[in-house]
């Protein structure tokens, strides 16, 4: 086996013994967690939980305070940080996007930063936004102001996409959208994750969503990993803090 298929059969994301504290807290602690080649896990917990912690130290918005992370085989330590996040989609609340950039900037921000030509830039954003369902001719040119919430959140998809790198990030993406447009992008999200065989860290507090999103379902309490399991082996564990997740659906209408 070369280098490059050995490092294909390595799982994309590692955490060896991850701790990440501050003066007078620890917020990840002892966190061992791989995520594999294509496929979508989700983080679920309340806030505080080090959910949002974990994805920053994946691009290495943080680094450890003890142990590794590795992406694609190599310490995020040893990755140039710009390099690293650049191969790495990031989705956040509202897209994150730009105010004063046209939606076309915005999409083609990262294809600028590697030194793609204008033309070939130019057509990868209008392919994104057709992918995310925003008709190009009618959103290039406009600006985030002049969008809906869930048009806002269609574009920082088509930009964390742009580049097509092999891992994206996704910040409670959903979270700040009405329920209608909320249930639309996540089947949508979880039909195009799977159609362009993307691996993705999703992290949200809404067990409906990572029923919906996740292959596997990670669930974070107080910056520990009480479980990780399939959806199904989620919905069947007798784990306390699992079975309140789990309560809350039936609370909010059943399980459709």
């Amino acid at each position: 086996m070369g280098h490059q298929e050995a490092q294909k059969a390595l799982p994309l994301v590692q955490f060896h013994n991850v701790t990440y504290s501050l003066p007078n807290a620890t917020i990840i602690s002892d966190l061992n967690l791989t995520v594999e080649r294509g496929e979508t896990l989700v983080l679920l917990g309340e806030s505080g939980c080090g959910k949002t912690t974990t994805l920053k130290l994946i691009n290495r918005l943080l680094t450890p305070s003890s142990g590794e992370v590795r992406v694609e085989g190599k310490s995020t330590t040893a990755w140039d940080p710009i390099e690293l996040r650049r191969r790495i989609g990031y989705v956040i609340q509202e897209g994150g996007l730009f105010p004063h950039f046209t939606i076309a900037r915005n999409v083609g921000l990262v294809p600028a930063l590697l030194g793609w030509d204008d033309v070939r830039a130019k057509e990868r954003g209008r392919e994104m936004l057709n992918l995310v369902g925003l008709d190009p001719d009618r959103f290039a040119e406009r600006y985030p102001r002049e969008l809906s919430g869930g048009q806002r959140q269609r574009v920082g998809v088509a930009r964390a996409l742009a580049a097509d790198p092999p891992l994206l990030l996704l910040d409670e993406p959903f979270g700040a959208l009405d329920p209608l447009t909320r249930a639309s992008l996540q089947r949508e999200f979880a039909e195009l994750a799977t159609r362009l065989d993307k691996t993705a860290v999703l992290v949200t507090h809404d067990v409906r969503e990572a029923m919906i999103l996740g292959q596997r379902i990670g669930l974070m309490h107080k910056g520990q990993l009480l479980l990780l399991e399939s959806p199904e082996r989620f919905r069947a564990s007798d784990h306390p803090q699992a079975r309140a997740y789990l309560e809350t659906l039936n609370v909010n209408g059943g399980d459709s």
